[in-house]
């Protein structure tokens, strides 16, 4: 088969002598026209410099090649070698030949201008498209990536669309004008599971219906198992493993590959659902919630009287036993980090009740209750020493800095695995998992009885991932914590949590012991959530576009929602009932 792309003895470096400071070490593959290929590995590896070199946008990081060939196939037969090409010859291929998604939306879209302008761009610098035409254009592309009401959604700015909208935007653009190569680096990493599902989804095809090739770059093996041709794994720079999908999942050859698969967390529908906590009776909840709501008033202009409420969290209860983790689960605006954040004290609810086993919530400063959030590197101030950043809860609690202070540091940082020395150091000077081993550290300092964790191993590579989820467990045990584990990442979910409430629309649809709701979902939600999962054991699973929407959280002024009617299904498992 013809490639469309050929990548021979790639090689990349960075400063100011690249060739003393190699990145990519010599990377070779062939990509042939509606083929994919998955390049996967942990955060350094290589995998997003080698994607940027194909286009030349690592020559705007900082970046150089030093060796090797990009050679690409074009529309008329001729080869050109990327590596050789002068950048206006760069400029038409970019987006017309070669489309790209990168990891975060919100960074790769312009927050003050519209997303029909941004769109537009696209076909105004390639097609020579204007005025009528080109917003005619871009609305198709939204048509295109299923976005519903597109007209309209020209005209948003960014922040007022979801993750999952702004992650179709970046398709949209990326596809506009029909690109015979798309390289989406890390695409879903912050989705929610059936936000991840639908991408997915609609990524195939569009590969099926324009034949594209695509290179998807991932450190979720389990995500393209079910779209990937070939893989190719890299460590280091260097491609240790390449080959068809199926060779190297199931017959991995190269030791890294192999520690890399053994670290995915695998789906088991429950089976693998932690059965080391039991409750005990009349005991003390570590936390307890009851009838919490959330709104926010929503005004037409400054001066108008509010227009209604968005019903963000519409009464929220639940109890949390010492030594127990409650996972919380749904997808983005369900209201988990909503309800996360109103019982640390950081959004005001409307009403509701949440009291730890040292008494009442009052405010952020509660000692009983402590957050690790999910970015480790945008919680952690960087012009502080860790000394300093560990100190911030004891001083915010009015406490002061004194040698025993200094002691638990050091045996805080010892239990979670880093030195000593590190109290002199500065967050950058640590990688991602070290980081959030920081954090965790951190929310320690008070003697916490309950710990929210707001995502907080979903930014981390599989096999960091799956050492800071063995530390969480541990130091469970170990200190009796109640952590309340909120995530999109069902696979994790069934590794730590014992018990789980699944959230839809601001509202509790169904909860109870993990194994149970895992194994045996009751509501139509938790079902839909669950079929979602992308694994490895699910690699011949093909997802279907979801036109069904998410029912809008605005309610007038004045509306109560009716009384929840549940239904049992075991001495821990009960789930709302449907119309």
């Amino acid at each position: 088969m013809t490639s469309l792309l050929s990548v021979s003895n790639l090689r990349v470096g960075f400063g100011h002598d690249p060739a003393k400071n190699e990145i990519v070490k010599g990377v070779s593959f062939d990509l042939a026209a509606g083929e994919t290929m998955a390049i996967v590995g942990e955060s350094g590896s290589g995998k997003s410099v080698t994607a940027l070199s194909i286009n030349r946008l690592v020559d705007f990081g900082g970046g150089k090649i030093i060796g090797g060939s990009i050679k690409l196939t074009r529309v008329d037969g001729s080869v050109l070698d990327i590596t050789e090409a002068k950048e206006p010859v760069l400029e038409k291929i970019r987006g017309s030949e070669i489309g790209m998604i990168f990891q975060e939306p919100m960074t790769s879209l312009n927050p003050v201008l519209s997303i029909g302008t941004q769109i537009e761009e696209s076909f105004r610098l390639h097609r020579g498209l204007t005025g009528r035409q080109a917003t005619a254009a871009a609305k198709d592309a939204l048509d295109r990536v299923r976005i519903p009401d597109a007209t309209r959604r020209l005209n948003y700015a960014p922040n007022q669309l979801s993750g999952g909208m702004l992650q179709r935007v970046m398709i949209a653009t990326a596809l506009a004008c029909n690109p015979r190569l798309l390289i989406a680096d890390e695409p879903t990493t912050a989705l929610d599971v059936t936000v991840q599902a639908q991408i997915m989804a609609l990524l195939g095809e569009l590969k099926r219906e324009t034949g594209m090739a695509m290179i998807f770059i991932t450190h979720d093996i389990g995500l393209v198992a079910g779209i990937a041709d070939q893989i190719m794994v890299m460590q280091a720079g260097q491609a240790v493993e390449q080959g068809a999908l199926s060779e190297v999942l199931d017959r991995p050859q190269h030791p890294y590959t192999q520690h890399l698969l053994s670290a995915v967390p695998h789906f088991e529908s429950g089976r693998a659902a932690r059965a080391d906590f039991s409750r005990k009776e009349k005991e003390t909840p570590a936390l307890d919630v009851d009838g919490l709501v959330v709104r926010f008033k929503v005004k037409g202009s400054m001066f108008s009287r509010a227009q209604g409420s968005v019903h963000a969290v519409e009464n929220v209860g639940f109890d949390l036993m010492p030594g127990e983790t409650l996972a919380i689960v749904g997808e983005s605006g369900s209201g988990k980090s909503t309800t996360a954040r109103a019982i640390l004290g950081l959004v005001k609810p409307t009403r509701g009740r949440f009291a730890t086993h040292k008494g009442s919530i009052t405010d952020a400063t509660d000692p009983a209750t402590q957050m690790v959030f999910q970015n480790p590197y945008a919680s952690l101030n960087p012009r502080l020493r860790i000394d300093s950043i560990l100190a911030e809860p004891v001083i915010a609690a009015g406490g002061r800095v004194t040698n025993e202070t200094r002691e638990k540091m050091k045996a805080l940082l010892k239990r979670v695995g880093l030195p000593e020395d590190s109290l002199e150091r500065y967050p950058h000077q640590f990688s991602g998992g070290q980081r959030q081993r920081l954090c965790i550290a951190r929310a320690l300092m008070l003697n916490p009885s309950v710990v929210v964790l707001d995502e907080a191993v979903s930014a981390l590579d599989v096999s960091v991932q799956a050492k800071v989820l063995e530390l969480l467990v541990d130091l469970q045990k170990e200190y009796g914590l109640a952590y309340l584990f909120v995530s999109h990442d069902m696979a994790v979910v069934e590794r730590i949590a014992h018990r789980i409430a699944v959230l839809y629309a601001g509202q509790i649809v169904e909860i109870g012991n993990a194994a149970s709701v895992l194994s045996n979902p009751q509501h139509s939600y938790t079902k839909r959530l669950i079929s979602a999962v992308p694994s490895i054991d699910r690699r011949n699973q093909h997802f279907e576009i979801d036109t069904r929407q998410v029912p809008s959280l605005v309610r007038p002024p004045g509306f109560e929602p009716p009384e929840a009617q549940w239904r049992e299904f075991g001495p821990d498992h009960r789930a709302r009932a449907e119309a």
